[in-house]
This record gives C-alpha cells, sequence and structure tokens, in this order.
C-alpha cells in the first residue's frame, strides 16, 4: 500500500482530476497535482523497520471558490484514517486565475521485508 493509490483513490471517488507531478492535459477549472514530499522508515531497537511513514502535498487548483472542495477533501482523508498536517492557502495564481491551496498528508504503512531466497541476511 502507498499513500499516493489511497489519495488517488479518494480523489477519484469526489470526482477531481489529478495527477501526480504535473498536470499534463489541458487543465480543467478544477484539478489538484499530488506530489510525494516524504518517506521514512520508523526503526526498532533492533535496526530493522516497522513501519513506513509516507507525506503527499494535494495541490488544490480551482479557478472559482474552493472553500467546500478543501473540506470535502479533508473530510474524505480523515475518514480514510490519515493525518492532515499541514493545510495552507499558497497563493491566488494572476497568470492562470487559479486559486492554490494545500494540504499535506500523512500515513502509516506496516513494512514487511521481502525475503531474499537463496542468500544468508
Amino acid at each position: 500500500m502507498d499513500l499516493l493509490t489511497d489519495l488517488s483513490s479518494i480523489l477519484v471517488d469526489l470526482g477531481i482530476p489529478h495527477e501526480t507531478g504535473a498536470h499534463t492535459d489541458p487543465a480543467p477549472d478544477t484539478y489538484a497535482i499530488l506530489t510525494p514530499v516524504d518517506d521514512t522508515f520508523a526503526v526498532q531497537g533492533d535496526g530493522h523497520p516497522l513501519c513506513e511513514a509516507q507525506e503527499v502535498r494535494i495541490s488544490l487548483f480551482c479557478r472559482r471558490s474552493y472553500l467546500a472542495l478543501k473540506r470535502r477533501i479533508e473530510h474524505a482523508v480523515l475518514a480514510a484514517e490519515m493525518t492532515i498536517t499541514s493545510r495552507r492557502y499558497v497563493r491566488f495564481e494572476t497568470d492562470t486565475k487559479y486559486h492554490h491551496y494545500a494540504i499535506d498528508v500523512a500515513n502509516l504503512y506496516h513494512y514487511e521485508m521481502e525475503e531474499q531466497h537463496g542468500s544468508e541476511i
């Protein structure tokens, strides 16, 4: 499991067009860009990771009011038991007429090391 996939599913359910990294198609009036921010391991006393913390930024771009859509995204993320680490209005982009709002989301995933057949660890 990974956070990009989980957030992509949420945005599909909400009917929000989105891509990872950059929008390649002509941009609609509302869309989102998912950008990986951080992947870290929580290391235990034995030096082996048990879980992976992932963080992704949802950059929401809207030509009209973004407030209701932002709340729908926040509610869906929280209902999926993910953590919102930051929310901020970035700016109004005068050249494109988009409001840009960022929501940073983090989640923990159980980490399993793949077995390496034929070699000793």
